[in-house]
């Protein structure tokens, strides 16, 4: 991951990572509890490079996924590592899976991976979240700071603005915050309980910010809807 990354910027082309490999890049110590298989490295590239960044993966022993880079190649691409046959799914300036969350203009203010702001969204905007994702959430509240900016900080500014934009975004979020507390207040998690503790913490802190953030006329007319529509997309697995 870091040396891909590393290589990208060589060429100018701005490349972060996001999914678990970005998480882990922010554990602080080795937590058994959190401690996985990574199969798939998941990537995000800056808009304006996509075809300089095609051409950039091929050079670096990377195969396209025709058909649905074909496809879908302006918003998100595939490619298998030649040797080894790793998946790499790549988006183009903007995550869009069960939500979107724009990402083009902060892909600069961390080193390797998306901000951990981002990056918390993109673990917690997942509407059928498993029991991975969760730990994933949960090590991600344990290790890094909740404040007012993006400098190894969960920045609970920027959590208001995207979610008090978008009420389902909000709302995914909410409800997956609380399934993360429900997982670490397991008995078959192994955490001591200052751990549990400072997770608790820290999700109770941005569900307060939830309810004091400022709210678009779009999120207070979607929320008069609520869960009787769907409020999210669903989203396939790619085969191969």
């Amino acid at each position: 991951m870091n040396r891909l990354i590393a290589a990208a910027g060589e060429q100018s082309i701005l490349l972060r990572a996001l999914g678990g490999l970005a998480v882990k890049a922010h554990h602080k110590a080795e937590h058994p509890t959190f401690t996985r298989d990574f199969g798939d490295l998941d990537l995000v590239v800056e808009g304006g490079r996509r075809r300089e960044f095609q051409e950039f993966m091929e050079k670096a022993g990377y195969s396209p996924h025709k058909k649905f880079n074909l496809l879908n190649g302006d918003q998100r691409q595939i490619y298998f590592h030649n040797d080894s046959e790793m998946k790499v799914d790549v988006f183009i300036g903007t995550f869009v899976m069960c939500h979107k969350i724009p990402l083009d203009d902060r892909l600069h203010l961390h080193p390797v991976t998306i901000p951990p702001a981002e990056l918390l969204l993109t673990k917690a905007q997942i509407a059928d979240l498993n029991r991975k994702d969760a730990l994933d959430i949960a090590s991600l509240l344990l290790y890094v700071e909740t404040g007012s900016s993006d400098e190894n900080c969960i920045n609970l500014r920027r959590l208001a603005l995207l979610c008090g934009a978008d009420w389902g975004l909000y709302k995914t979020t909410s409800i997956n915050l609380g399934r993360v507390e429900e997982t670490v207040g397991g008995g078959d998690v192994e955490l001591a309980e200052s751990e549990r503790s400072q997770i608790k913490k820290r999700i109770s802190e941005i569900l307060h910010v939830f309810e004091s953030m400022p709210k678009s006329v779009q999120w207070k007319m979607r929320d008069k809807v609520g869960t009787r529509v769907r409020w999210y997309e669903e989203v396939e697995e790619v085969a191969r």
